[in-house]
């Protein structure tokens, strides 16, 4: 059997995401899924971020960073996107802004199983 690359797998999990395609997700997060020390399960997965993507409809999940040692995985999102009504509790309100996700991933059996991830809450304040 041939060694998966992680960082492609990964590639196809943010792919997954920018087409909203909830039913493949089961392909990339493992369903006892671990976010930010939470175990909330791939369905809480699920909900997280569709309710993200219902919070922005232009949200895009631009790759800018990856750093890949297996069973790790680390990366930078960028997002420049027009969030309605109130994000992250600020009143955003149609504004469009830029920020970063920065998050860490740890893979088994080639899906994530667990995910640290901070939004760059500073960079949306200093944009309003």
């Amino acid at each position: 059997m041939a060694e998966v690359n992680q960082s492609d797998v990964y590639r196809g999990f943010i792919a997954c995401l920018n087409r909203q395609d909830w039913a493949t997700l089961e392909h990339f997060v493992a369903n006892d899924l671990k976010y930010n020390d939470k175990q909330i399960g791939l369905s809480g997965y699920r909900k997280l971020l569709t309710r993200f993507c219902d919070e922005i409809p232009d949200v895009y999940f631009e790759l800018a960073k990856v750093v890949s040692q297996p069973p790790l995985l680390a990366s930078r999102l960028v997002f420049n996107c027009t969030p309605r009504g109130t994000f992250l509790g600020l009143p955003v309100r149609g504004k469009r802004i830029s920020f970063a996700e920065n998050a860490i991933y740890v893979f088994q059996d080639d899906r994530i199983r667990e995910v640290w991830s901070v939004l760059d809450k500073t960079a949306i304040e200093a944009q309003l």
